[in-house]
């Protein structure tokens, strides 16, 4: 945290999730940072586990690879991370985690794309760790599934950058055509709104990246036109002072804003509904009259966008689009 106060909030479905587990005790956290960043959301007592009584060369050594409470052929795993080197019976579901020793106070799991990566002060033995583990099942397999969700929604909205393909633009679908010969400049974009196409000053063998490119860049144009916009708006309604508007790539955030009156906002935004544009919108201009989350922050919001909920909804399931 700098030396300002800032504020953000992330996509619904988070990349990763994280837990920190200090004995004596188990931290849940809702992002992927140190327990020590993160608001703690709930907490279960464990055993104590003093230093020194654990030598991790002997203890690993000696004890059994996979832990399990059921004598019948093991389930299939719902997610085996590539680089996995321990395994759990976690409510009646086999999970593959990567597993490391490092110099830190607490142990901690986090599910990310790639499944359950756990990792654990030297001196905390096995059993303590696969008690934790054991005491958050329900949490992990709950997060994996997610994460599998999450995983098969990024597979299936997955672009194939050329001729033909369907782009979101402000909540509605546009179809991209390779037009060289119809513009002028190369490289130009330009939106039929009758149409609901997408033109492209490229050749029809143009390379994937190269489309790519120049759709994010008009999607970038018009994300700073249309936010500039909303939020001028915005501010006045609320009676706040915008200092600076910037465009973020940030992949665990749609929005920012810190104390000294600037905002950033996702560009990835664009895809969305004019609505879920202006609740972002609110939600960070908001913030430059309550730096927090509070219920007088969400009166500010309310003031203004009764109806938020409505409006907030898409973030809650959304994929970011593009790459």
């Amino acid at each position: 945290m700098a030396a300002f106060e800032q504020l953000a909030f992330g996509f619904g479905d988070e990349p990763s999730v994280g837990v920190a587990v200090a004995a004596p005790s188990v931290v849940v956290t809702t992002d992927g940072r140190k327990a020590s960043e993160a608001t703690a959301v709930h907490r279960t007592p464990l055993p104590s586990v003093q230093p020194g009584a654990f030598t991790p060369t002997a203890a690993d050594a000696g004890t059994p690879r996979s832990t399990s409470t059921s004598t019948s052929a093991d389930p299939p795993s719902p997610v085996a991370h590539p680089q996995a080197s321990r395994d759990i019976l976690l409510s009646g579901q086999r999970v593959r985690y990567a597993f490391r020793r490092g110099k830190r106070r607490t142990i901690g799991f986090v599910v990310g794309p790639e499944g359950l990566s756990v990792s654990a002060p030297r001196w905390v033995g096995l059993q303590e760790v696969e008690a934790a583990l054991l005491e958050k099942g329900s949490w992990i397999l709950r997060k994996l599934q997610e994460q599998g969700e999450r995983n098969r929604r990024l597979k299936a909205a997955r672009i194939v950058w050329a001729d033909g393909a369907v782009l979101p633009y402000l909540g509605r679908e546009v179809t991209l055509v390779l037009d060289a010969a119809g513009l002028s400049a190369p490289g130009a974009a330009v939106l039929d709104a009758e149409t609901a196409e997408l033109r492209l000053s490229l050749p029809a063998d143009a390379q994937a990246e190269r489309i790519r490119d120049v759709v994010h860049s008009w999607w970038q144009r018009q994300a700073k036109r249309l936010f500039e916009e909303r939020c001028a708006l915005y501010a006045q309604r609320l009676g706040v002072r915008l200092s600076k508007l910037s465009l973020s790539s940030a992949q665990t955030r749609w929005g920012s804003a810190t104390a000294d009156g600037a905002v950033r906002l996702n560009w990835r935004l664009i895809q969305f509904p004019l609505s879920t544009i202006d609740y972002v919108v609110v939600h960070e201009l908001a913030h430059l009259r309550e730096m927090n989350h509070s219920a007088a922050f969400w009166d500010v919001v309310r003031s203004v966008l009764p109806s938020f909920e409505t409006a907030q909804a898409p973030l809650k399931q959304a994929v970011p689009l593009g790459d």
